[in-house]
């Protein structure tokens, strides 16, 4: 395994927490402590502070070509330590090898995408209607940022948001989930060996998010606040940006329908269904939540989902041969475990799963329920596990119906073998992603985000870029 780190990283140096506090990191797989890092306070956020904005002027002086060579160089390092980075994800997350191999490959994708698009930050020029003027555009880095990232892709949604970033030319203060530090400590050291300049990215964990984020936002030094997570703390966050008036974009929670029309292919509609459920263990805001399967077509729906669920290996994500690693933590399991509970009590059939099993450990089994009551909770709750809900219908209409009765609105699946069909649900959906007989949405190269409580502005593709930059115009009146 690679070396961990786990201190603080301010202003390129390792250093403890001012107050000399540490917290642990648990193994999800067994409950035991893996080590315990550096818990920051409002002291250390300030360091961090200053060190991000006394770089952000030279930092943004940079040549693009340079800052596009570091992510570039990022990329490179990462690929080379896949199965390094990859432990010290199944440590600290739980998912599988083989899927925190996926996940590294993810992640360093990020930052050769934004390595390309560091060096294609346009502006423009051109006439006013007038006549006598001209406009001179130019696009400059937005500043100083804060970016928060979740703990079920710990890799993945730090690059997401430190590879724009640095390719605009903004430093930045990463906070961490605090049950998955390492992986965004090791990031740092990587951009560290691959000349990222001391200040440009600090990396602050701790157990006392308030304490840290809320003086950050309230400040006024910090000008944009990137956030993943759920759509709750989103709010909290949006207030306190709100004082001054910080740039905000945020991907928030999700309540992803899934639904099976009677002419969809339902080899590619269950192979689908396996994706969108049961990547990280179904703990993804992208996660279908919902399946709404056409009622001429859900008993075999179901019992093909139930055969494939129940023939997943659940166990530690380091041992060969598991599909289904822990669930994050014993509060995420039990959220699962209620779910279920007030599901089947409303009516719902178990086609397979439904028992936590005993021993150490978050494990829950893959869980296919069918008969499910639209009154179910889990019907207007994230459910962050394997668990996967039928319900059935009749038309097109009530099933646009239901699933955008919600208030989020992430992402959608739709599988019909009818291109008109496909395309009409598509559009129709309230959603900012439809995966249209495909279970994967995610993708470096496409804007990713939300509509309604889902979210603020996109990550990755072209515009993911934007959420950094800022426009300036300069009028040239022509004599």
């Amino acid at each position: 395994m690679t070396e961990v780190l786990t201190q603080l990283f301010i202003g390129g140096a390792w250093v403890d927490a001012a107050d000399g506090a540490t917290m642990p990191v648990d193994d999800p797989a067994t409950g035991e402590i893996l080590c315990h890092v550096a818990d920051a306070g409002p002291k250390d956020a300030k360091l961090a502070e200053e060190a991000a904005v006394q770089a952000q002027a030279e930092w943004a002086r940079t040549a693009p070509r340079a800052r596009s060579e570091i992510l570039r160089r990022a990329y490179e390092l990462i690929l080379e330590r896949t199965d390094e980075l990859a432990h010290l994800m199944t440590s600290e997350m739980g998912k599988p090898l083989a899927e925190a191999r996926g996940e590294v490959a993810y992640a360093a994708e990020f930052f050769r995408w934004f390595s390309e698009e560091a060096v294609r930050i346009d502006g423009g020029c051109g006439t006013l209607p007038d006549g006598r003027n001209r406009m001179l555009l130019s696009r400059r880095p937005v500043g100083p940022c804060l970016l928060i990232t979740p703990w079920n892709f710990p890799l993945a949604m730090g690059t997401r948001k430190i590879g724009p970033a640095i390719a605009a030319g903004c430093t930045m203060i990463l906070k961490p989930a605090p049950q998955t530090p390492l992986s965004s400590l090791a990031l740092a050291g990587i951009l560290k060996e691959a000349g990222l300049p001391d200040g440009v990215l600090n990396v602050v964990t701790t157990s006392r998010a308030g304490e840290v984020c809320e003086p950050l936002l309230r400040g006024g030094r910090i000008r944009k606040l990137s956030f993943t997570g759920s759509t709750g703390v989103g709010r909290i966050l949006l207030a306190q940006c709100a004082d001054t008036v910080v740039r905000t974009s945020m991907e928030l929670g999700g309540n992803a329908p899934f639904i099976v029309f009677d002419d969809a292919d339902l080899d590619v509609a269950v192979d689908g269904a396996m994706v969108a459920k049961m990547r990280n263990m179904g703990e993804a805001c992208t996660a279908a939540n919902r399946f709404f399967v056409h009622r001429s077509v859900a008993e075999e729906f179901g019992r093909r989902l139930a055969e494939r669920m129940g023939a997943l290996v659940v166990g530690p994500g380091t041992r060969d041969g598991v599909d289904v690693g822990p669930l994050i933590d014993r509060t995420g399991r039990g959220k699962v475990e209620e779910l279920v509970a007030d599901a089947v009590e409303r009516g719902a059939r178990v086609l397979v799963g439904g028992r936590t099993p005993e021993g150490p450990g978050c494990f829950y089994p893959p869980t296919v329920l069918t008969d499910v009551s639209p009154e179910s909770r889990l019907m207007d709750t994230e459910i962050f596990g394997p668990v996967a809900a039928i319900l059935t219908f009749d038309d097109e209409d009530e099933v646009l119906r239901r699933a955008n009765d919600t208030p989020w609105g992430l992402v959608g699946y739709v599988f019909t073998q009818g291109l008109d069909r496909g395309l009409r649900v598509s559009e129709g959906l309230e959603v900012g992603m439809v995966g249209l007989n495909t279970g994967l949405v995610s993708n470096p190269a496409a804007p990713f985000g939300g509509v309604k409580q889902s979210g603020l502005g996109r990550e990755g593709g072209r515009v993911g870029i934007d959420e950094f930059l800022e426009y300036q115009y300069v009028a040239v009146p022509v004599r």
